[in-house]
């Protein structure tokens, strides 16, 4: 059962086909997971009882994904970094040199592809460094920290004083990288490719869409799951 007053994340958290269908329905769950079900819906123009239909219809085995809160850190650390930051990194490339095709293609008649083009840019140039923290900085620190709880050995040693630290800057990024990711799909009319648009034109809008949902699934992992698992690890280890 679901209502107005729980929290978005708790949604998707708590049920895993969940995710799918709040993004069929454009309602922030990796962002704006703290904001309560009942505004999310109002502000996407849904009717709760619409996404609970939506959710009974989905609720079947053969749609629900992994149950990520099973998963031990070090599990879901890998998991992250194998299917997400893989995927990232690899579609960076290909919508780099797409976009460059399709604005040289269309930009003179289509000028809201240079601002896409700009914006991409822009989150791609944030995306790398940010992968990279957590690749090389903190998701090997929590991984420590789950060993150090296993081993019952003392919290290890944070040059950046708390786990809290570096998990409120990943969340400052990933709140930029949805509010550029909702002004794409702005410029882009959710994706729409114009009567003129040409085969690459599709695939771009194709690809830039599966790159937006991947991403979404991304941060709400980090966001919703690993970053509040690793600060309570912390809180334990150091009480």
């Amino acid at each position: 059962m679901i209502s107005s007053t729980m929290k978005v994340r708790e949604v998707a958290i708590n049920l895993p086909q969940a995710t799918r269908v709040l993004e069929k329905l454009k309602i922030d769950y990796c962002c704006g997971g703290e904001r309560e079900l009942g505004e999310a819906c109002a502000t996407a123009g849904v009717q709760l009882e619409t996404l609970e239909q939506m959710l009974e219809e989905t609720d079947t085995v053969k749609n629900v994904p992994p149950d990520f809160q099973r998963l031990s850190l070090a599990e879901l650390i890998t998991h992250i970094l194998d299917k997400h930051h893989v995927f990232t990194k690899n579609e960076m490339v290909r919508l780099e040199a797409l976009t460059t095709k399709v604005v040289s293609a269309h930009g003179e008649n289509h000028s809201e592809l240079l601002a896409v083009k700009s914006l991409l840019r822009q989150l791609f140039d944030d995306l790398t460094p940010h992968m990279f923290k957590e690749e090389q900085i903190l998701f090997p620190f929590v991984a420590e920290l789950e060993q150090s709880v296993l081993q019952s050995r003392p919290a290890p040693f944070a040059p950046f004083g708390t786990v809290n630290n570096p998990i409120r800057m990943m969340m400052m990024e990933h709140d930029t990288a949805g509010e550029i990711l909702r002004e794409i799909r702005k410029l882009t009319s959710d994706y729409a490719v114009p009567a003129d648009g040409c085969l690459s034109y599709q695939t771009l809008y194709s690809v830039l869409q599966a790159f937006e949902q991947d991403l979404h699934q991304h941060i709400h992992l980090e966001n919703n799951i690993l970053f509040p698992k690793a600060i309570a690890l912390e809180e334990r280890l150091r009480s």
